[in-house]
C-alpha cells in the first residue's frame, strides 16, 4: 500500500509541476505579446521632451495632448469614418451571402454541393495581390475606383469564402429534428434559416463579425490601390501618411496607433465569449 500511495503522490506532483511549467510559458508568451502594446500606450502618454529623455520608461506625468492633436488637428476622424463604412458594408454583405450559401450547402440536396464548397474553400488560399491587376482594370472600366461600393464588393468577396466554410460547418451541427419539425409545421427554407438556424448560430456569426471586421479594418493593400482620393482614405492608409508626416514626433504617432487599435479591441472584448465558442463550431458534435 505504501509504495502505491507513494507512486500516486509522485504522479500528482509531476502533473502539478507540468501545469506550473505550462502556466509559466503562457505568462512569458503573454508578456512578450503585450510589450509592444504597453510601449505604444506609454509613449502616447509622454510629451516630446519626456520621450527624448526616456524612451522606454513609463511616463512621469501622463499627458493627453497627443490624442487631442490627433483627433482635432488631423483628418483622423474622417479616416476612421471611412473605415467604419467599409467594415460595416463589407461584413454585412458577406454575412448575408454566406448565410444563404452555407444553408444551401449544409441543408439542401443538389448535385455538386460538395464541389461548390471545395471551390469556395480553395479561394481562401488565393492571395489578394494576384487579383489586383485584373480588378483594377475592371474597376477602371466600370468607374468604381475611389468609391465605397467598389471597395465593399472587393472586401466582401475576400472574406466570404471563410465565412461560408465556418457557417457550413456550424449549420451541419444543428439537429435534424428541428428541421423536420419545422417542415411538418409548413415552414420553408427561408423561414427555417431566419427563425431557427440563425438564432442557434449566433456564436459563429459573431465570430465572423469579429474576424472579418479585423481583416477589413487592418487592410492596407486594397485601401491604397482602390481608394485613391484623400476624402476616401481609410484609417490604415491614413496612418501610413500620418507616420511619414510626423516621423519625428513619435508620441504623436503612437497616439494615433492607440486610437486606431481601440475600436477593434473593444469589439473583440465585447464578443470574446462568443468568439471562442464560434471558433470551436463543429469541432465536437
Amino acid at each position: 500500500m505504501v509504495p502505491a500511495a507513494h507512486s500516486t503522490h509522485r504522479r500528482r506532483f509531476a502533473f502539478t509541476a507540468g501545469d506550473a511549467v505550462k502556466q509559466g510559458v503562457l505568462i512569458v508568451a503573454s508578456f512578450i505579446a503585450l510589450v509592444p502594446t504597453l510601449y505604444m500606450i506609454a509613449t502616447a502618454l509622454k510629451s516630446d521632451a519626456e520621450y527624448a529623455v526616456d524612451k522606454l520608461g513609463l511616463p512621469d506625468a501622463p499627458v493627453l495632448e497627443n490624442f487631442r492633436a490627433v483627433l482635432i488637428d488631423s483628418p483622423f476622424a474622417l479616416w476612421m469614418l471611412n473605415s467604419f463604412i467599409l467594415v460595416a458594408g463589407s461584413v454585412l454583405v458577406s454575412i448575408v451571402v454566406s448565410c444563404l450559401a452555407a444553408y444551401a450547402i449544409a441543408r439542401m440536396e443538389f448535385r455538386g454541393r460538395d464541389t461548390l464548397l471545395a471551390l469556395s474553400t480553395s479561394l481562401m488560399a488565393v492571395p489578394p495581390i494576384v487579383m489586383i491587376v485584373p480588378l483594377f482594370v475592371l474597376y477602371t472600366q466600370l468607374d468604381l475606383i475611389s468609391t465605397y461600393q467598389g471597395a465593399i464588393i472587393i472586401y466582401a468577396g475576400l472574406i466570404t469564402p471563410f465565412s461560408v466554410y465556418l457557417l457550413t460547418t456550424f449549420f451541419r451541427t444543428v439537429p435534424n429534428e428541428l428541421f423536420e419539425a419545422a417542415r411538418i409545421d409548413g415552414a420553408g427554407d427561408f423561414l427555417i434559416l431566419w427563425q431557427i438556424v440563425l438564432p442557434l448560430s449566433l456564436p459563429a456569426l459573431l465570430t465572423l463579425v469579429v474576424v472579418n471586421s479585423l481583416y477589413v479594418w487592418n487592410d492596407l493593400l486594397i485601401a491604397i490601390i482602390f481608394l485613391q482620393e484623400d476624402a476616401k482614405r481609410t484609417l490604415m492608409a491614413g496612418i501610413s501618411v500620418f507616420q511619414g508626416r510626423y516621423n519625428n514626433q513619435v508620441p504623436l504617432t503612437m497616439a494615433g496607433m492607440v486610437i486606431a487599435s481601440a475600436p477593434m479591441f473593444i469589439l473583440y472584448i465585447a464578443f470574446q465569449k462568443h468568439f471562442i465558442r464560434g471558433l470551436m463550431a463543429g469541432a465536437i458534435k
